[in-house]
């Protein structure tokens, strides 16, 4: 069974969370779309729903991260339902849990509120007050399943990075072939630039040659290196200015491991310790993936991306596994 690691300095954890159920929350951001979303559609409700996420990644923290010393909840004035209980529940384990509202972190930069764009926000992150220097960042989707320690995020104090090396687009030879043949083509591409391409925009700030391509794992970040880049580097406020999500931004997930990267103050893991669902179409798939994380005691993380698009049954099969994991 894996032991807990003491650890002599503090590390919290920070997630951002948005109740899209919410009815106030819905209005304010059809004020600002020139689309506007009928939130009585369930496809709407894909990128915001809430079905209780934030229950499972708080209690999942408290369980099997119990060397976190702050959990910082970051939302735009709202708060879940059972936030209260949450709160009495991290207490009663010495540990403190505390709502963080948008105003505080884009203090002197309120003008550009309500933000609805992840890379906006997760950018003024580590301006939550008397956040610790060694912080984790964790999606409200992505769940901790198995007992963890400091050194699964932080060796040495140094930052842990999953993920794959990677070339960028542009010296792909194959994909560059591509390209220029839709280009002659007249084949016109507007997608905007996906999770892949904030990851390489963010590691080309930072100066490296190629870069890691990270998965959905938590995020371990030194504020430090952020607070010396930026005092450096004026391009923060430029690049939170956006209320949706830009093609040109970067993210912060991926500026601070790249900087970490390009001084050499990192470890670097291969192994990914995650297992990824984002199809809830076979219930036989499903059970077989949480039987074989039960049975390999690597894995750590758990992410179910849209959980709120599966089925009744599938939806009750995870969230009967899930409690059992965390009872």
């Amino acid at each position: 069974m894996k032991t807990i690691d003491t650890t002599e300095y503090q590390i919290d954890a920070v997630i951002t969370w948005v109740d899209g159920n919410d009815p106030n929350w819905q209005k304010k951001i059809n004020n600002f779309l020139e689309v506007k979303k009928d939130f009585s559609n369930k496809k709407n409700l894909v990128r915001y729903n809430s079905i209780g996420e934030i229950d499972i990644t708080i209690k999942s923290i408290l369980k099997f991260a119990p060397f976190i010393q702050n959990i910082y909840l970051v939302t735009d004035n709202q708060k879940p339902k059972s936030f209260e209980q949450l709160k009495i529940l991290a207490k009663n384990q010495g540990k403190n849990l505390e709502l963080i509202d948008h105003k505080i972190i884009f203090r002197n930069h309120e003008y550009l509120l309500p933000c609805f764009n992840s890379c906006s926000i997760g950018c003024m992150l580590f301006r939550i007050p008397n956040l610790s220097e060694h912080f984790i960042i964790f999606n409200d989707d992505t769940f901790l399943m198995r007992l963890t320690n400091p050194k699964d995020y932080f060796d040495n104090k140094l930052p842990v990075l999953r993920g794959k090396w990677e070339e960028f687009y542009e010296n792909r030879k194959v994909r560059k072939f591509y390209h220029s043949m839709k280009q002659n083509l007249n084949i016109n591409n507007n997608k905007s630039g996906g999770f892949k391409t904030f990851q390489q925009t963010s590691a080309k700030l930072a100066g490296t040659r190629n870069y890691l391509r990270r998965f959905h794992t938590p995020v371990s970040v030194r504020k430090s290196t952020l607070e010396i880049f930026f005092s450096k580097n004026d391009i923060l406020s430029e690049n939170v200015k956006y209320r949706f999500r830009n093609n040109k931004q970067f993210i912060i997930s991926s500026l601070s491991e790249h900087l970490e990267i390009k001084k050499g103050t990192f470890k670097y893991l291969r192994k990914n310790q995650l297992t990824y669902f984002r199809s809830y179409k076979n219930l036989l798939i499903t059970k077989l993936k949480l039987y074989l994380f039960i049975l390999n005691s690597d894995k750590l993380f758990m992410t179910f991306q849209s959980l709120e698009m599966a089925d009744k049954k599938s939806l009750n099969y995870i969230l009967r596994w899930i409690d059992k994991r965390l009872s």
